[in-house]
């Protein structure tokens, strides 16, 4: 609620103390608060309309919403998802609606990780939204596309947050241990270089985790004779043991991810596609959905200039499945590998691609009869008379009509062993065609 925002700071962790009270000590987000940008002018002039901002952990989205809070001449209401239901909703909601029609005052209403609220909750915002009881921030660490309803999405101006680079966190670690009011200043903190790039470089982008640790570091650790902490790499890593890993499975983490590791695979960088596949795992994808795409990359991207590819992914597939995590990473490895450095060819996929428009678009063609099933009446109907068996024959072909109004649809590229394919397809189709 409004009392908790505007809390005494000096209670809070170093993360909330630290809070931008200026829109110049927001670190990164310059697409959006850089000099003469549409949100920093909206802020200026506190005529802020309903918005959603949604990015990465640790990134400002919060505190952005909370500094816009502090600015506004509007009654502030703060809750989370998480914890509020309809009920909690309502009774705000209401709350605003008198203040507006009666007092003249606006509410402003911060949600944060709104993608937890259901379609029932987020339909009774709307109501408010959409008549302008309330203005309302939510925040969110997911894509809006997948977890807000279009109607309430279509009432926000949505804001993108983007991840915070290390110079960002290096600009928030040295404030932090600068400040006396707000930081660690008045602690006498002496931060080795090693133990300050090991933080900002487990930190992941995330700010609050960067400031979590330094403030974890710089409490555990007793003042020498001087009155000094001094933090080396041995306390830092003790206060960030593992990075934050930015995946979802069920958000946009999961699809930008695999489209990585496939473009890595298709443009022939192994070492790409490794990582790629390595985050995947480690923040705990199914490695069978990753064998998945290596098989499909292995044909439409490699396909014919190295059929061997095809035949190492199927394996690898198979492994993962007998195997499971972590040894499937191994037999996965071996064929992102292989498919990423083989010689690349999409002839085959173009090739059905071009033959099923064709026998969707194209002229309507009958199975020849000489080509046709002798079997049951089918002899005796004409079919199959006419074959030429192409091991009676000199190289094992002779031409003879395949297909009526013959068109090409596969056209190998002359790469890997394609180059041999094609060489024998131009033989065959001049011997076919006269």
């Amino acid at each position: 609620m409004a009392e908790e925002l505007f809390a005494d700071r000096a209670a809070q962790p170093l993360a909330a103390r630290l809070a931008p009270d200026a829109l110049d000590e927001f670190a990164g987000q310059e697409h959006l608060l850089g000099p003469g940008k549409m949100l920093r002018r909206l802020i200026a002039a506190d005529r802020f309309a309903s918005a959603l901002f949604f990015g990465p952990p640790g990134c400002g989205k919060t505190a952005l919403a909370r500094f816009i809070a502090r600015r506004s001449r509007a009654e502030v209401v703060e809750l989370n998802a998480v914890a509020a239901g309809v009920a909690d909703l309502k009774k705000v909601l209401e709350a605003a609606k008198y203040a507006s029609s009666s007092l003249g005052r606006r509410t402003l209403v911060l949600i944060d990780e709104i993608h937890h609220f259901n379609r029932t909750q987020q339909d009774v915002l709307l109501p408010s939204v959409e008549r302008g009881d309330i203005l309302l921030i939510g925040m969110t660490t997911e894509n809006p596309s997948f977890y807000v309803n279009a109607a309430l999405l279509s009432r926000f101006t949505a804001f993108e947050f983007k991840p915070l680079t290390e110079a960002h966190l290096q600009a928030i670690l040295e404030r932090a241990l600068a400040d006396e009011e707000r930081g660690l200043g008045a602690l006498k903190l002496k931060l080795a270089a090693p133990a300050a790039a090991h933080l900002v470089r487990m930190a992941g982008g995330d700010a609050r985790k960067l400031l979590n640790a330094v403030e974890l570091a710089a409490l555990s650790t007793a003042p020498d004779r001087g009155g000094v902490r001094q933090v080396d790499l041995a306390a830092a890593e003790e206060s960030i043991q593992r990075r934050s890993i930015r995946y979802d499975k069920k958000s946009d983490d999961h699809y930008d991810h695999i489209s990585a590791f496939i473009k890595s695979m298709r443009g022939s960088d192994p070492d790409a596609a490794l990582y790629w596949m390595a985050k995947m795992l480690v923040a705990g994808e199914d490695p069978r959905f990753i064998a998945r795409r290596i098989l499909i990359c292995a044909s439409e991207d490699v396909g014919n200039a190295d059929f061997r590819a095809l035949l190492v992914a199927s394996a690898a597939f198979h492994a993962a499945e007998v195997l499971g995590m972590p040894e499937a990473r191994i037999p996965l490895a071996q064929a992102a590998v292989y498919v990423a450095a083989a010689p690349k060819s999409n002839a085959a996929y173009l090739g059905i691609d071009a033959a099923m428009r064709e026998a969707q678009e194209g002229p309507a063609r009958e199975v020849p009869l000489h080509l046709r099933d002798a079997g049951l009446d089918g002899e005796s109907r004409g079919h199959g008379q006419g074959y030429k068996y192409p091991h009676d024959f000199p190289g094992h072909h002779t031409p003879q009509e395949y297909m009526p109004e013959p068109k090409v649809f596969y056209e190998p590229t002359g790469l890997g062993d394609e180059k041999r394919i094609k060489e024998f397809l131009k033989a065959l189709r001049k011997d076919r065609d006269g």
